[in-house]
């Protein structure tokens, strides 16, 4: 992923700063309590040139799958609809007026189904970056340290104080610590994260509970990832 991230603006007035031992445990297992919650409720919204996306749904991060509606921001409604996607493939149903949220039982027809594309497109790069948010193990807290993980500052997400971070250099490319931003509570849950991609004015960013959890359920006649 870190190979189309740039760096993000400052959010906090006292950092940045090394990260202390807690900071450093908290950010090594957030994504893992993603992954332990089985899944997260998401908007994602995804930024454009001509306006942008924004994506109102969950993620099943024990199946990588993503489920939800889709919302044109500051431009027309032509891609607005159902989507659901996993690390290869995204499945769309247009919509002329999408609901608010997505039906908890995703519609049995009118479906398209595509690859999801590696580059080039600033949502299948938001999508991809949610499904990535959760891990089947906490990550290495002494490696985030050395690599230049950092502390930013503190804020508040819906009433909860959490502290800003931003994660280390990606393996192989020095010079990227900074480059994703995690909003973090004191327990390791994640609240928000903000990626800047290159080819984008504005950053990716994804916001957990923001509303309701609905477990995803696969497009019917497909089967389920595992």
């Amino acid at each position: 992923m870190a190979a189309f991230l740039v760096a993000g603006r400052g959010s906090g007035a006292d950092g940045p700063r090394p990260l202390t031992t807690d900071e450093a445990n908290r950010l090594a297992i957030t994504r893992f309590r993603n992954y332990q919650a089985r899944g997260r409720a998401v908007t994602i919204t995804v930024p454009g040139a001509t306006g942008g996306l924004a994506v109102t749904g969950s993620v099943d991060y024990r199946r990588k799958v993503g489920y939800g509606v889709v919302h044109g921001t500051g431009r027309d409604t032509s891609s607005d609809g159902l989507i659901q996607w996993t690390p290869t493939s995204v499945r769309v149903r247009p919509m002329r007026d999408a609901p608010a949220h997505a039906p908890a039982s995703p519609p049995s027809s009118g479906w398209y189904d595509r690859p999801l594309l590696s580059s080039g497109s600033a949502l299948d790069t938001s999508l991809s970056i949610a499904l990535g948010l959760g891990g089947d193990r906490p990550d290495n807290a002494q490696l985030l340290q050395q690599n230049g993980a950092a502390w930013r500052g503190r804020e508040q997400v819906d009433g909860r104080r959490v502290d800003v971070m931003t994660g280390p250099s990606a393996p192989g490319h020095s010079g990227t610590a900074g480059n994703v931003r995690y909003w973090i509570g004191s327990d390791g849950t994640m609240y928000r994260v903000r990626v800047s991609v290159g080819s984008q004015p504005e950053p990716v960013v994804i916001g957990f509970d923001t509303h309701p959890y609905v477990p995803v359920e696969p497009v019917p006649g497909t089967t389920p990832a595992r």
